[in-house]
């Protein structure tokens, strides 16, 4: 961690705020299984709500899929009315229900793409592309202000994190596997494309995140001296 930063667990799954608040709808994990170097796993699942945009971060494997679909019922949130699914990077533990959601606004790393057309559930006039510059270091503001994807390369090149402000805890984001876990020191390079440019991005959100969720973890506090 940085110096004069500290974590603690959150010891909650949501955060309420105005006009935003952040749910996780599913607490990742990850463990080894075997001796081959095979772990058993699957991602945290975020809910953004409350705003013009109703935002989920990452979607899960597709082994999950009826457990997601029961926990957006729980939660009041079918998919229909989920307006972009936010996905942090490509792997497969993370984007395995993007087909949920045929009506969103669908981001996976830097590469996002709108419906078009059909106006259907199958969606049948496909997707149009949408020019970004996260690639560049430019961040993408679903609702600017509130809303916010942040470039943050490292795990994957293409990799990004989700900050919600305005929360009863200040900013909240949910980081993908930018983190593995509260307390990951040790574990998060050996799975990292690029632990330097890893490293700079775990900075720049522990400067400015109060609640971190992890990609295979449970969320925790973030306390810097003078704050």
């Amino acid at each position: 961690m940085l110096p004069g930063v500290r974590t603690a667990p959150l010891g909650a799954l949501e955060v309420p705020g105005t006009p935003y608040s952040v749910r996780v709808l599913q607490e990742g994990f990850s463990r080894p299984e075997d001796e081959d170097g095979s772990f058993l796993a699957d991602c945290s699942v975020t809910l953004i709500r409350g705003g013009p945009v109703t935002a989920l971060v990452d979607t899960g494997g597709p082994w999950g899929c009826r457990r997601l679909l029961a926990r957006l019922e729980a939660a009041g949130t079918p998919p229909e009315n989920v307006t972009h699914v936010l996905c942090t990077h490509g792997h497969s533990d993370h984007v395995g229900n993007l087909n949920l959601f045929p009506r969103a606004w669908v981001l996976v790393g830097f590469d996002l793409s709108r419906p078009w057309g059909g106006g259907d559930d199958d969606n049948e006039g496909g997707g149009r592309y949408v020019p970004l510059d996260l690639a560049r270091g430019v961040p993408y503001a679903p609702h600017p202000g509130y809303v916010e994807v942040l470039p943050t390369p490292g795990h994957v090149r293409a990799h990004v994190s989700v900050a919600v402000t305005g929360t009863s805890l200040g900013t909240v984001v949910a980081a993908g596997d930018l983190f593995e876990r509260e307390g990951d020191q040790g574990v998060w390079g050996a799975l990292s494309e690029d632990p330097p440019e890893q490293e700079r991005s775990r900075r720049k959100v522990l400067e400015v995140a109060d609640v971190v969720v992890p990609g295979h973890g449970a969320p925790f506090r973030v306390f810097r001296e003078g704050g």
